[in-house]
């Protein structure tokens, strides 16, 4: 069997690949549809959560996540392609968007992933929804729902509502809440005055756990522990990885503003992480070496499809953007 560090590590790998392509393609002028949110120092915190969801499988519904954008290792953790990723961002025809919205709303819900919602917090609630709609249907079982918040997130009225209902129902819900220090530019000690995020879980009715966000292991302990409790019907989990968002806000963002002291005191959890598994033994260097050969094969071969593939026609398309002109058209 596969040692569960050695696919971690490829899950963070891919992500970074990924996302270090697009951002080049966006300074080449090749995106379109708005920016590129690079996951960059998150890899671990998303991939450690992700991998222990179990995945919908021959229309059998597995568990529910719902990503934010920077939750690139995640999502294709969960099943979304590098290909889907790679048309959304180019404004292809036939990626999940259709080349009509931006690039950060896509999701699947066919296989559990919710499409993410700008507003921030806001995924909460359908989420929350799924879970007590199965339970209703005595489908629940030991499912759980996953939801990333940032620190930002934390602030708002919508997350708000969505931990509230959820620990008054003791929903099976992971919250996955990454302190990255950043409220896009606004700093922690400007947006919550608590001595940690994680204080509020119990406020809410949460369970807690903590982990540092720039360790893979301890990002997969602290989920490990959290999940387990989740599926034993122990309610509400809440996760609080520390870490530090390795860049700007997005790639129209340079980041300028971070302090070098800030910066200092936090790793990058990707070569962390392999420099560990190579002196644990878990992979030698030719091996690291083909596995980041790989995966940046997998990058590239996805874009070059993509690239290859028509952008949507307007003249070719049978839907309006004006609802109430295409509702009357259509009423007899």
């Amino acid at each position: 069997m596969t040692d569960h560090r050695v696919d971690l590590f490829r899950w963070m790998a891919l992500a970074r690949a990924s996302d270090e392509r697009m951002a080049l393609l966006y300074r080449q002028g090749g995106i379109r549809g708005g920016s590129v949110f690079l996951s960059k120092g998150q890899e671990a915190f998303s991939a450690a959560a992700v991998m222990q969801l179990r995945r919908w499988t021959g229309g059998v519904a597995g568990d529910v996540f719902a990503p934010l954008i920077r939750d690139t290792a995640g999502r294709l953790a969960f099943g979304e392609t590098l290909l889907d990723g790679c048309r959304t961002y180019l404004g292809r025809a036939a990626g999940p968007m259709r080349g009509r919205d931006g690039n950060i709303h896509r999701g699947d819900v066919g296989i559990g992933l919710m499409p993410m919602i700008s507003h921030l917090g806001s995924t909460l609630a359908p989420v929350c929804g799924m879970l007590m709609g199965w339970r209703q249907l005595g489908l629940l079982a030991d499912r759980v729902g996953l939801v990333s918040l940032g620190d930002g997130a934390m602030n708002t009225g919508a997350s708000h509502e969505g931990l509230n209902i959820a620990a008054v129902e003791r929903l099976p819900l992971v919250v996955a809440v990454a302190d990255n220090q950043l409220a896009y530019s606004t700093f922690s000690d400007r947006t919550y005055a608590c001595r940690s995020l994680i204080d509020r879980a119990t406020g809410y009715g949460f369970a807690a756990h903590t982990c540092d966000g720039t360790d893979a292991d301890d990002c997969w302990r602290a989920f490990s522990a959290a999940m387990a409790a989740a599926r034993a019907g122990r309610g509400p989990q809440m996760v609080l990885g520390t870490l530090l968002r390795l860049a700007g806000h997005g790639e129209h963002d340079d980041g300028s503003y971070v302090p070098a002291a800030l910066r200092e005191r936090f790793g990058d959890c990707v070569p962390l992480y392999e420099q560990r598994l190579l002196a644990q033994g878990v992979l030698d260097q030719a091996a690291v070496a083909a596995l980041w050969d790989d995966v940046r094969a997998q990058v590239q071969a996805a874009l070059d499809q993509a690239l290859a593939e028509p952008e949507p026609d307007p003249a070719q398309h049978d839907w309006s953007a004006y609802a109430v002109r295409d509702l009357a058209e259509r009423t007899p």
